[in-house]
C-alpha cells in the first residue's frame, strides 16, 4: 500500500487556525501518513508535532517556509527534513519573525489611517501563536465587514497599491538556502505557480535555485489546478528538481485542499520523499 504524503501544512505557530498537536491529529483521522509542518519562518511547533505523532500512526516531518525577496517578488522556500535546532537557521528566522512583528504594526498603522482602526489589535486577538501575519489581518477584516471573504481582503487591502501593502525585506534566495542546508534539509520551491510570474522569469528563478543547491520544486500543491501540476511537472523535469506535494493547508475553515485529498505526483516525477 502507498503512502499518503502532505509536505505542507500550517499550524496556530504561524497563520493555522489549529495547534500542531490538533492539526497532527486531523491529518491521521483524514489517512496522511508523512505529514510535514512547515509554518512560516518558525519551527516552534515541531515539538509539539512529534509529541502528538507517538499517539498516532503518523510520522513528522520537521519543515518550515521561508520567506524569501527575489527579483520584486515574494517567493516562499520549503525546508523538509531540517533539524529545527540549527544555529544558524534558527538565527536567520530570528531576523525574519522580528520584521513580521515590524510589518504587522506597520499594515495596522497604514489601515488606521484609510480610517480603519484597532486592525492591529485584530490581528493580534487572531494569531494565537507568536506571529501576526496577513491572514490574521484578512480574518479581522472579514469579521469586521470590509470584506466578504479572505480572498476579497488581500485584494482590496493587502496588495501593492491598495491601503495596508508593505513590501516584503526578507531573506535572500542564497540566504533561505544555506540556512537549509546548514540545518540538513532539503530545499523545495512552494506553490510555484502561485507567483503570477512570466514563463521566462520563473525557469529563471528555478535555475538561480538549482545552482544554489536547491532541490525540488512543489508540483502538486492546493493552490495549483490539475494543468499546473503538469506543468510544473515539466519544469521540475527540465531542471533535474524532485517533486513535492502539499496541501499548504491553513485550517477546516480555508481549505486549498483537505488534508488526505491530495492527487498522485504525474507521471514521471521522482518524488523528494524518496530522498529523505
Amino acid at each position: 500500500m502507498s503512502l499518503k504524503y502532505d509536505l505542507h501544512s500550517h499550524s496556530t505557530v504561524s497563520d493555522g487556525t489549529l495547534t500542531p498537536a490538533q492539526l497532527v491529529h486531523l491529518a491521521a483521522d483524514a489517512g496522511v501518513n508523512v505529514l510535514a509542518l512547515t509554518d512560516h519562518d518558525n519551527v516552534s511547533g515541531i515539538g509539539q508535532a512529534r509529541m502528538a505523532a507517538r499517539e498516532r500512526d503518523i510520522s513528522i516531518v520537521p519543515g518550515v517556509e521561508i520567506s524569501v525577496s527575489w527579483n520584486g517578488h515574494t517567493v516562499h522556500v520549503l525546508g523538509l527534513n531540517i533539524d529545527p535546532d540549527a544555529p544558524i537557521l534558527c538565527a536567520g528566522l530570528e531576523r525574519l519573525c522580528d520584521y513580521r512583528q515590524w510589518r504587522a504594526r506597520e499594515i495596522g498603522r497604514r489601515l488606521a489611517k484609510k480610517g480603519i482602526e484597532g486592525a492591529y489589535e485584530g490581528a493580534c486577538e487572531e494569531a494565537t501563536g507568536a506571529l501576526v501575519g496577513r491572514l490574521h489581518f484578512a480574518r479581522f477584516l472579514v469579521q469586521r465587514g470590509h470584506a466578504r471573504d479572505v480572498k476579497e481582503v488581500f485584494r482590496k487591502f493587502l496588495v501593492s497599491g491598495n491601503p495596508g501593502y508593505v513590501s516584503g525585506e526578507w531573506a535572500s534566495l542564497e540566504e533561505a538556502l544555506g540556512w537549509i542546508g546548514d540545518a540538513g534539509g532539503m530545499a523545495v520551491i512552494a506553490h510555484p505557480a502561485r507567483y503570477n510570474m512570466t514563463r521566462g522569469k520563473l525557469r529563471r528563478l528555478i535555475g538561480e535555485f538549482r545552482e544554489l543547491g536547491g532541490r525540488g520544486l512543489e508540483v502538486v500543491s492546493g493552490s495549483h489546478s490539475k494543468d499546473e501540476y503538469f506543468t510544473m511537472a515539466r519544469h521540475a523535469s527540465d531542471f533535474g528538481l524532485l517533486a513535492s506535494a502539499g496541501s499548504d493547508f491553513h485550517g477546516p475553515e480555508n481549505p486549498w485542499i483537505n488534508l488526505g485529498q491530495l492527487p498522485d505526483l504525474p507521471p514521471g516525477c521522482e518524488p523528494v520523499w524518496n530522498h529523505f
